[in-house]
This record gives structure tokens, sequence and C-alpha cells, in this order.
């Protein structure tokens, strides 16, 4: 088991409201806890937003096409805080500032390993500068591409097995952001705070 197994994380009822702790691990083991998680997608200026292929070491859904990070807030620690460590690690990039566009309530069973998602999954908008550095971390990142949002939610119809059962609603979060049941378009946020308001909407998942 990864260190990163064995971190903390918060449990949530299906209005986000926190009621305890778990490990990463057992959050995930079939049939899942409900946790809060984030999913951030960076934006270059023409419109573009960063894919990640996950590595083949994920213990959920490895080699899959996903957002250009994904991670888990541990029990006191903001959204803010939590995604800037995380793209720090996946990506040798950051700290950038992160707008909440839409909450995503989803569950899904990877069929490869036996692991459960069932998250309360925070979708976060960060802007990337041109001429960044990315260093992405081999054992979190197998490949990086960058894809029109548009087009992409067209591709997740077509061969949905290729990416990660998830980021059909982030990319529609991203594209639809006060269009859907999630409410409004949050606020700003810069490490280390942060803020939410919207409405849980149940997925089933792919």
């Amino acid at each position: 088991m990864s260190s990163r197994e064995k971190h903390l994380v918060e449990l949530v009822d299906e209005t986000g409201k926190a009621h305890g702790e778990t490990t990463v691990a057992a959050a995930h083991q079939p049939p899942g806890q409900l946790h809060r998680a984030f999913s951030v997608l960076l934006m270059d200026p023409d419109g573009q937003v960063l894919l990640q292929r996950r590595a083949a070491a994920k213990t959920r859904f490895p080699l899959r096409w996903a957002n250009s990070c994904c991670g888990h807030p541990q029990p006191g620690e903001s959204l803010a805080e939590a995604a800037n460590r995380r793209l720090s690690e996946e990506l040798g990039a950051g700290p950038v500032e992160l707008t909440e566009v839409g909450i995503y309530v989803y569950y899904a069973e990877d069929p490869a390993t036996g692991r459960v998602e069932f998250e309360y999954d925070h979708v976060l908008r960060g802007e990337f500068l041109p001429g960044a550095p990315l260093l992405p971390d081999p054992d979190e990142v197998a490949e990086l591409r960058w894809a029109d949002p548009t087009a992409l939610e067209a591709e997740l119809s077509l061969d949905p097995r290729s990416y990660a059962p998830w980021l059909g609603g982030v990319v529609n979060r991203l594209l639809r952001p006060s269009g859907s049941r999630s409410g409004a378009t949050g606020p700003v946020m810069t490490p280390p705070g942060s803020s939410a308001d919207d409405t849980a909407e149940r997925s089933g998942g792919r």
C-alpha cells in the first residue's frame, strides 16, 4: 500500500456535510464510502484543458485519461490548499488561483482493480500560464495532452472506456457552470481559503 492510501479523507453526506474520516484505502473499498474530493481542470488562454493519463500504478482506473489533477483534502485542509498540493506533487505545477464551477457526486466501480469511487467532487478551474513548467511524476502520470473541452465531451460519448468515469461530469461542470443542478459558480480561491454552497447531483458514473 502506498503512503497516500494511508492518508485520511473526510466522509460526508450527500449535502457535503462532514461526519467523520477514514483512510483513502478504506474509502475506496467496496461498497465505498462517500467522501470529499476535488477535480482540477487547468485551462490555457485558448480554452484548451490539460488532461493527464493516469499512471499504471494507480489503484483506481489506471491508464485512463482524466482531468489535470484529482485528489482529496485531508480533514481540516481547505480545497485550495489540497488542490495546489496535488498540482505540485502530480504535475510540478502551481500554485494557481482556483474557481469552483460546480459539484459532482458520482459512484463508479473499477472492473480492473475492484476499487470503488464514491465521491462528493468539487470541480475546480485554474488558469495555466503559457510557458509555466510542468514536471509530471511518472508514478502518478503516464502522459499529458491538451484538448478542446467541447470536442472532449463528444469523445467521451464515443469512447468512454478510454477515460476515467468522473471526467464526463467534470467537463459538464466546466462547460455549464451555472446551468447544472450543482448551482452557481463558486468563489475564486487562493490558498488557504475556500467555500462551497453547491447542491449535490447524484450520478451512477460510467
